[in-house]
């Protein structure tokens, strides 16, 4: 186990998020360190905060905008209430609604986020598990 600076303990990678995951690495975050996986999901899902979406972005080479900020706390939001991840035909779905056809679509949400789409990087970055079957 890992002890965080708070004095929480954490589990090793291999029983968390990533069950793959034998090696951590470390974000720092407003002065503090997150241990994520190799691939940069989070190890300890309440270590999330908008501080660390910021810092996995940087580490991606991502800079977020309000659209990329809207898909991250949509994706949130849809784990907290149905405890899964939103597959992406719900996204395009929702975004849709909210921002129409033109940028309510697969490609865009893509676009949006180059490392893997919404369901891998916006996963990531939103500190949600990995997508199950996802290796």
């Amino acid at each position: 186990m890992f002890k965080t600076p708070e004095g929480r303990y954490l589990p090793e990678a291999r029983d968390t998020a990533n069950p793959y995951a034998i090696y951590t690495k470390k974000v720092l975050v407003e002065g503090r360190e997150v241990l994520t996986d190799p691939e940069g999901y989070l190890l300890d899902l309440d270590a999330w905060s908008e501080g660390f979406a910021q810092a996995q972005a940087a580490a991606e080479g991502l800079e977020l905008t309000e659209e990329h900020w809207d898909v991250i706390h949509y994706i949130r939001e849809y784990y907290e209430e149905r405890n899964v991840q939103a597959q992406v035909r719900d996204m395009i779905r929702h975004f849709r609604e909210v921002w129409g056809q033109e940028r309510g679509n697969n490609h865009y949400l893509h676009d949006l986020f180059p490392m893997g789409g919404p369901q891998k990087q916006g996963n990531r970055l939103a500190g949600i598990r990995k997508t199950k079957g996802e290796h």
